[in-house]
């Protein structure tokens, strides 16, 4: 498949680019930066339903301005309503919503994907998860698709015969398909990694999967230990590994009083995420002291908090 002319930050851009950037017009990079939306989604929004039409330049570079910005903002906000991207283009310029509710896509893609892991339909849940990785950015496809999925199940899953068979398939398909994204993201990118470390007794903990992912989607490079670590030894891994961070993901309590112990000599940023996140908020917060613990209780939280210290 050819490549796109502005998928290359290497490439000789050119004068006519330059001079485009200095009246004020935006590379697709910046416009992912501003909005989350990915250059991948941005282009597929573009060739498939004509949501926004960059100016091109003679090289074939996508340019972008403030209105394109805007209308990028407008589009995400129909995503978060429920409105599959395929139906947006004709509500972009509705000057009031529709007063009849809209039929909420993200249901019907749940409802697909509940009923193919209750098929054990691996190909099929593998294709519903691309589709969604195709037309929206990860954070969407998290908030609105994958954590929403988990829970819904979590509740299935209750007293139910066949139950650990469904969560061992949905979980191993998770690790398998987020880890082989996250190697391939790695081998493209550089810096110091974010560490991510199991610290439940559980393996295949499919939320810390999912903030790799996010963490990874966002240009950083992630190392996941899918397993504890021993106290005094997660200090040798983030110095082996020159890690950027740590976020030790736990669903079930910690041993708080052996936590200095296993954050001591760790002089990068620390969060605690997950449910233990919940179950120890006060302590965490004022039992605790160092500037380099913070908590997040889910992915998206702590992709939020990863943002503000500048992790990623």
């Amino acid at each position: 498949m050819k490549s796109e002319p502005d998928s290359s930050a290497s490439e000789d851009l050119g004068a006519d680019f330059a001079q485009a950037l200095a009246q004020g017009w935006l590379p697709i990079r910046e416009v992912a930066r501003q909005t989350g939306v990915n250059a991948v989604t941005l282009r597929a929004w573009e060739r498939r339903y004509g949501l926004i039409v960059p100016h091109r330049t003679p090289k074939g570079h996508r340019l972008f301005n403030a209105e394109h910005v805007q209308r990028i903002l407008s589009i995400l906000t129909w995503i978060d309503r429920g409105v599959a991207v395929s139906k947006i283009k004709p509500l972009l310029d509705t000057p009031q919503p529709p007063s009849e509710p809209l039929e909420n896509d993200w249901q019907r893609q749940r409802h697909a994907l509940v009923l193919a892991v209750t098929q054990l339909a691996e190909r099929q849940v593998d294709d519903l998860v691309n589709q969604a990785m195709a037309l929206y950015p990860p954070w969407t496809v998290c908030e609105q698709l994958l954590l929403p999925l988990l829970a819904e199940l979590q509740l299935r899953w209750q007293g139910q015969f066949g139950a650990q068979l469904e969560r061992v398939f949905l979980y191993s398909w998770l690790r398998s398909k987020f880890g082989s994204r996250i190697y391939h993201n790695n081998r493209q990118l550089r810096g110091a990694p974010l560490l991510l470390v199991n610290h439940s007794d559980l393996p295949l903990e499919p939320q810390l999967w999912l903030s790799a992912w996010l963490a990874s989607s966002a240009d950083c490079p992630v190392e996941v230990f899918d397993g504890p670590i021993p106290a005094g030894e997660l200090a040798l891994a983030v110095e082996r590994l020159k890690a950027r961070g740590v976020l030790l993901y736990s669903s079930n309590a910690l041993n708080l009083s052996q936590l200095p112990k296993l954050i001591s000599g760790v002089d990068c940023p620390i969060i605690i995420a997950g449910p233990a996140a919940s179950i120890h908020h006060a302590r965490l917060s004022t039992g605790i002291s160092t500037d380099n613990l913070t908590w997040a209780e889910d992915p998206l939280s702590a992709y939020r908090e990863l943002s503000r210290r500048e992790l990623i």
